[in-house]
């Protein structure tokens, strides 16, 4: 209780200094009020659809996961989301045009038994796209799937049931699911590799199927999804395998589908086995009423659960990749997923496509401006940083976007200047040193600044800034 005590005293006084030191002075400032504290953060990361399995030059497969993965040249990414695909580059009657969608799995028909049987020699390039990640750096695998195996659905499928709007996975087959999942994900821990999770279901209230089969799918509703889940974590109980559950992974996080959380953590089982849930924060860009109402949800029915973003891209992309337009777009996402939904993880989706980070033109490989914005926050929020609050004098007014996370030897202060022009900020705080590094139209995640504390910055226009000091 002292304790308590002591740090909202601090806070107090926090406060009242950087109040005191704004009297008279008109210049928006920006000042961190260390005792204030909200999310510890854990991990950003990406996924491997719909590109590791078709990386067939071993060349270009080590340098993506270089860029990806290294800390010291590369985004310094922590997990890596690995596709167990539904097998529609297998399947004889598949639907879904675009090749590149097409999952080679390891589940695969011995035809001279008539029996499906495992083949851990196949998904190559993608196999070696995940070995190139761990070495690189990669400290997480989680496993996903899009959609059953197509030999266990409904429709004979992995894109959706002929119609849409229907769980493509017969309850006779919720056991073979959860066999074969874990089947995947015990050989993949025995192989060494870091897993940390799998969640079996992605997005589970889109319709899936129908006339629409751009992708693997599988629809369920709220009530289907956790009758699947609780099969798992009963099995992975038994098991005592070392990995956790995640998801539900639902795909949009308005209150129309608040409706999944709720029977997922109603489900004592679920409840007593997952500590967090793993959404997307698709369709709500820059959409603070939806984002806080989730955040609030959180804070008020389940105060000991977190929230991991498990995958966004921009929907539908508009921005030129390349242009600093896009690489702001994203970092606003970032920004504001980590302060307004209290993320403790954050992963992209595809990392290296035209909606990804990186991309494959003409046999060249390319960092789009994500890349860079992407690098503003991953190379140097780091796991077991925790948020702060930051105080801007311009209140409700403030011109610049900011964020900010500590730990016991740096504090990392990331703004961001949505505006056509430059802004002169003051920055509050005692520090011994500082050093900043800018993304823009011009700058790619590049230190401009190493030295002592100074009190005010011109930050360009339409730019990223992080700012590290020493604690």
């Amino acid at each position: 209780m002292l304790m308590k005590y002591l740090c909202l005293i601090l806070a107090a006084i926090q406060t009242l200094l950087f109040n005191i030191s704004m009297t008279g002075n008109q210049k928006q400032t920006l000042g961190l009020i260390s005792y204030e504290r909200y999310q510890t953060f854990e991990s950003f990361g990406t996924s491997s659809c719909w590109w590791s399995q078709n990386v067939d030059n071993e060349e270009t497969a080590r340098e993506i996961a270089r860029l990806l993965y290294d800390d010291e040249t590369g985004l310094g990414l922590d997990i890596y989301r690995y596709n167990i695909g539904g097998g529609e580059h297998d399947n004889p009657d598949c639907r879904i045009r675009d090749t590149s969608r097409r999952t080679e799995s390891f589940y695969v028909l011995n035809e001279d038994t008539g029996e499906y049987e495992y083949d851990f020699t196949r998904d190559a390039n993608a196999r070696r796209m995940l070995d190139f990640a761990v070495e690189y750096g990669a400290k997480e695998v989680i496993l996903f799937c899009n959609s059953p195996h197509f030999s266990m659905t409904k429709s004979g499928h992995a894109s959706g049931g002929l119609e849409a709007n229907s769980s493509n996975l017969p309850k006779e087959n919720y056991a073979a699911f959860v066999d074969y999942v874990l089947t995947i994900a015990d050989w993949f821990v025995a192989q060494g590799y870091p897993v940390a999770a799998i969640s079996p279901i992605n997005e589970p209230q889109w319709s899936w199927g129908g006339e629409w089969v751009g992708q693997e799918g599988c629809h369920y509703t709220a009530d289907e999804t956790v009758e699947v889940l609780e099969l798992f974590a009963v099995e992975m109980q038994k098991r005592g395998v070392s990995y956790k559950l995640s998801g539900p992974e639902s795909g949009q996080l308005t209150e129309e589908y608040f409706e999944y959380i709720d029977k997922f953590f109603a489900s004592d089982i679920l409840n007593e086995y997952c500590d967090s849930i793993s959404a997307h924060s698709y369709w709500i860009d820059n959409n603070w009423w939806a984002k806080d109402a989730f955040a609030k949800k959180m804070a008020k029915q389940y105060p000991d659960k977190k929230f991991e973003m498990s995958e966004w891209c921009e929907l539908p992309m508009k921005l030129d990749p390349k242009s600093i337009d896009s690489g702001l777009y994203m970092a606003n996402i970032i920004m504001q997923d980590l302060s307004w939904m209290n993320a403790v993880s954050w992963q992209s989706w595809t990392a290296v496509n035209g909606d990804g980070v990186l991309d494959i033109v003409d046999g060249e490989l390319i960092h789009y401006s994500r890349y860079y914005a992407y690098k503003q926050f991953s190379s140097f929020i780091k796991p077991g940083m925790t948020r702060v609050k930051v105080k801007n004098s311009a209140g409700s007014e403030a011109s610049v976007s900011s964020i900010a996370f500590k730990d016991k030897n740096q504090t990392v202060l990331i703004v961001i200047n949505n505006e056509d022009y430059a802004q002169d900020i003051g920055l509050y705080g005692n520090y011994d040193s500082m050093q900043t590094y800018l993304t823009d139209a011009t700058h790619n995640c590049e230190q401009t600044y190493d030295g002592k504390m100074i009190k005010s910055i011109n930050f360009p226009s339409k730019s990223i800034t992080t700012i590290v000091y020493e604690n």
